[in-house]
């Protein structure tokens, strides 16, 4: 690498939480939330939850590598406003209530 190019660089953002969701989990389940039962968690929070998106958003909801908890039948989630914690959210959980639990804004 370069002098003039640091190994390690930060870029500014405007979020202050990001949320992890299990991937592995949520291919297990092959969807299993909203109405239809056809959406992932993932997808359903990030339209669910109000603000800016994308790299102007405050809240970020992320698809993460496996959190080796493997519940059955739900997905694991972690929350930076909770460190320690591992969230289990049960197949076809309404997500307006699971923002509600979570503190997040909401249409």
């Amino acid at each position: 690498m370069s002098r003039d190019a640091p190994e390690i660089r930060t870029i500014a953002t405007a979020a202050t939480r990001l949320i992890g969701i299990c991937g592995k989990c949520g291919k297990k389940l092959g969807g299993g939330f909203g109405a239809d039962g056809d959406k992932t968690l993932a997808k359903l929070l990030k339209r669910t939850v109000v603000g800016a998106r994308g790299k102007r958003a405050s809240v970020r909801v992320m698809t993460t590598a496996c959190l080796d908890l493997c519940p059955k039948g739900a997905v694991a989630m972690v929350d930076s406003q909770t460190p320690g914690t591992i969230l289990v959210v049960r197949k076809a959980t309404d997500v307006t209530s699971l923002c509600t639990r979570l503190g997040l804004p909401q249409a």
